[in-house]
C-alpha cells in the first residue's frame, strides 16, 4: 500500500471522502488509502462557477467528492455542459480535452478529469481576455505516487 502525505497551513481548506475539513493549525497528514479529496485551491465554491468551463469544474467536482446522493447528478451535469461547450467552442484542441476528461469521470478518474478542465478554464480566461484565477502548479498525483510522497501545499 502506498500512502501520501500533505502538508496544510493554518486556515487551509480540505474535502475528504466528501467531508470538509478547516485546518485551525499546520498539519501534516497522511492518507493511508484511496480517499476522494482536494484541497485549498483546487476546491472550487459554487459562487466561482461563472463561466462555461467553471460550471464543467464545479460539476465534476460534485461528481468526484459530493454526496453519494450528489455525484450521479454531477456527472450527469457535467456531461451536459461539456456537450454545450464542444457545440459551442472552435478549439478542436478543447473538445478533445473535455472528451478525456469526460473519459476520466467516467472512469472514476474525476481527480485527472478535474486536472484537465483546469486547462480549459486557462484557455477560457485567455480568450475572454480575463486574469486567470486558476493555479498551475503542479498537483499532486492520486494514483501512481511513489510511497509516503510529500506534498507541500501553499495557499
Amino acid at each position: 500500500m502506498t500512502n501520501l502525505v500533505l502538508e496544510l497551513r493554518q486556515g487551509e481548506f480540505m474535502v475528504v471522502n466528501g467531508a470538509p475539513i478547516r485546518f485551525r493549525t499546520k498539519a501534516r497528514i497522511e492518507l493511508a488509502g484511496h480517499a476522494r479529496f482536494l484541497f485549498g485551491k483546487q476546491i472550487m465554491g459554487p459562487d466561482q462557477a461563472d463561466s462555461p468551463a467553471r460550471r464543467i469544474y464545479f460539476a465534476l467536482q460534485t461528481s468526484y467528492i459530493g454526496t453519494d446522493e450528489e455525484r450521479p447528478a454531477g456527472l450527469l451535469q457535467a456531461r451536459e455542459l461539456i456537450r454545450e461547450f464542444q457545440a459551442t467552442t472552435t478549439s478542436a484542441l478543447a473538445r478533445e480535452i473535455l472528451d478525456r476528461a469526460l473519459e476520466a469521470a467516467v472512469a472514476d478518474d474525476c481527480y485527472r478529469a478535474l486536472k484537465l478542465v483546469r486547462r480549459i478554464m486557462r484557455h477560457e480566461d485567455a480568450v475572454l481576455g480575463r486574469p486567470s484565477a486558476v493555479s498551475s502548479a503542479v498537483l499532486p498525483k492520486v494514483a501512481g505516487f511513489a510511497p509516503t510522497e510529500e506534498v507541500r501545499i501553499s495557499a
